[in-house]
């Protein structure tokens, strides 16, 4: 069963989708069991990503990026994620959050001297979350003061970065002006070399193990009035407008992931027998693989449908919150019922479903809560 077919791609998308596809079966398919158990992302592959373009596709291509789309971001995330989700949250991450938020915010001369980078060999973090802010993003405990030569000095914790330990950039969010509120919140790029800036203590995670999350430590780190994002207070709005970008692909990755375990359940189906025959023959089965195969293209056409309205320009808040609030529960159950059709071989670690289920729960956390996104799609109905 072709995504491609079900969903109408253009030709320059589907072939762009089938050279993703291409490489994550051949290139990342074999090391994925040994990245999950290490809990390390191998470099090559991330130097590969680089070469291939995936690292920077909406980068435009006088900044060395593939002059790419929105929608090829969403696509990549997918077929990397029908594979190994660890290395689709690494380019999601790179492409939705970070390459956008400097896309849209930075001054000609910060995109001369980022965006390169970002395309050729520089892996970035988004640095938001913190000990005391989750859900609410913007309790930010890290400060931001301007010392009198001109440079900014931060100093607080950041937690469950993700791309911490790979990354050369980060985009650090630290209020500069508590008394504020949240408009003293201010985005600042900070290089990993910035004295009093330090990668902290690496999480070890249920799944998504080979994709790094770590906490970063701000000691007095010094970062140059020239590396600001956007307007000093203005960081609140490069964070909304990011992350409601980033929850579409996080749809992405979670349909790639249910995808991925729906085509593992239909070979296991065809191959394995029982009372004489293969099991894909028995009604049971057939019906759990109709219902996984629907669930997944549901969520595919929900994911599509709100990439396809922000590269419209058009108003996509809810079509993105309800594509990331369904596409999660969807990873979880087609994940969980290929695990029930691999029977007693896909709670073992010798089948890739168990860890597919595994790097399915983090859907319904990161990048806003399932509890977070139904509230957004409450408001936007009640007004």
């Amino acid at each position: 069963m072709s995504s491609a077919a079900l969903t109408q791609l253009s030709e320059e998308d589907a072939l762009f989708q089938a050279s993703v596809r291409q490489f994550a079966r051949e290139q990342i398919a074999p090391h994925v069991r040994e990245m999950d158990e290490q809990a390390h992302f191998r470099p090559a592959i991330l130097e590969q990503m680089f070469a291939l373009g995936l690292m920077g596709i909406e980068i435009p291509e006088e900044y060395g990026g593939q002059g790419g789309t929105f929608f090829q971001s969403v696509l990549a995330i997918e077929e990397l994620a029908a594979v190994d989700p660890s290395a689709a949250v690494i380019v999601d991450v790179q492409n939705t959050l970070v390459i956008n938020a400097v896309l849209r915010w930075a001054s000609e001369e910060q995109k001369r001297r980022w965006l390169p980078r970002l395309a050729k060999d520089t892996a970035a973090s988004y640095a938001l979350s913190e000990a005391g802010s989750g859900s609410d993003a913007f309790a930010l405990q890290t400060r931001a003061r301007l010392d009198p030569g001109g440079d900014w000095l931060l100093e607080g914790r950041k937690l469950w970065i993700t791309n911490a330990q790979e990354a050369g950039l980060y985009l650090v969010f630290a209020n500069a002006n508590p008394e504020a509120g949240y408009k003293g919140i201010t985005c600042y790029v900070v290089e990993r070399a910035f004295p009093g800036f330090q990668v902290g203590r690496k999480e070890d995670k249920l799944g998504i193990r080979a994709s790094s999350t770590c906490e970063l430590i701000f000691d007095g780190c010094r970062v140059p009035a020239a590396n600001v994002l956007g307007e000093v207070g203005k960081g609140y709005k490069i964070a909304i407008e990011t992350l409601n970008e980033g929850r579409i692909a996080i749809g992405g990755q979670m349909t790639g992931l249910a995808h991925g375990a729906l085509q593992h359940a239909l070979a296991y189906a065809k191959q394995r027998k029982q009372f004489g025959k293969a099991i894909a023959e028995f009604q049971a089965i057939q019906l759990q693989l109709a219902e996984m195969a629907t669930q997944v293209e549901a969520s595919r056409l929900l994911v599509y449908n709100a990439a396809r309205l922000r590269e419209a320009g058009k108003p996509f808040l809810t079509e993105a919150a309800m594509a990331k609030y369904f596409s999660s529960i969807v990873a979880e159950n087609v994940a969980s019922l290929a695990v029930e059709v691999l029977g007693g071989v896909g709670f073992t670690k010798h089948y890739p479903v168990e860890k597919l289920y595994r790097d399915a729960k983090i859907g319904r956390i990161y990048e806003g809560t399932s509890n977070m996104q139904r509230i957004t799609i409450a408001k936007q109905l009640l007004g």
